[in-house]
């Protein structure tokens, strides 16, 4: 599956279509559906009970995590699901990270090349995968340069392969 393919079954994806809608309706600053349930979705796996709707924007103007709950609460008004919105001109300090620019900064740095993907709508359908499409073509589990082996986040990424039961799935393959 290249870029385009995922594009399309993202694109063509009824679900993601309407939870973009909706999240839309937030009006936030650079936002994104990001991570596992777009994994999932071009995987076509099903997301686990512990499983949430990654949102993530980027706005310097307030960083307060209240604000982020208040707008998981407004979605789950909308639509009773698992959400969880990140403000990423926070996040930065949870890994130790230098101040990230934008969201789309912030997705580049996840832990996982397939973790590190978003897309949005504004107006416009729009797809970021800035570690390209090779690893969910492959299915592939790779840390992205900042937890690469040999630097201090590389254990991070090792606690979530095991975290998420990754190891355990004969049709993922673990690269260290």
């Amino acid at each position: 599956m290249n870029r385009n393919e995922i594009e399309n079954r993202l694109r063509n994806d009824l679900e993601l279509q309407h939870l973009l809608t909706i999240v839309a309706r937030l009006d936030l600053s650079d936002w994104w559906i990001c991570a596992g349930v777009l994994r999932s979705k071009i995987w076509r796996t099903d997301l686990n009970a512990h499983s949430d709707i990654d949102i993530v924007y980027f706005d310097t103007s307030d960083i307060s995590e209240a604000t982020e709950k208040r707008y998981e609460r407004q979605l789950c008004e909308w639509l009773d699901l698992p959400w969880s919105v990140k403000n990423q001109a926070r996040m930065h300090t949870v890994n130790d990270l230098p101040p990230y620019i934008s969201a789309q900064d912030a997705i580049a740095q996840f832990p996982e090349t397939v973790t590190a993907i978003g897309a949005t709508k504004r107006p416009d359908f729009e797809l970021y995968l800035p570690y390209g499409a090779d690893d969910f073509t492959d299915r592939v589990i790779r840390p992205t340069p900042p937890f690469q082996i040999g630097t201090a986040r590389h254990s991070i990424f090792q606690r979530r392969v095991i975290e998420k039961g990754w190891q355990d799935d004969p049709g993922l393959h673990i690269c260290t």
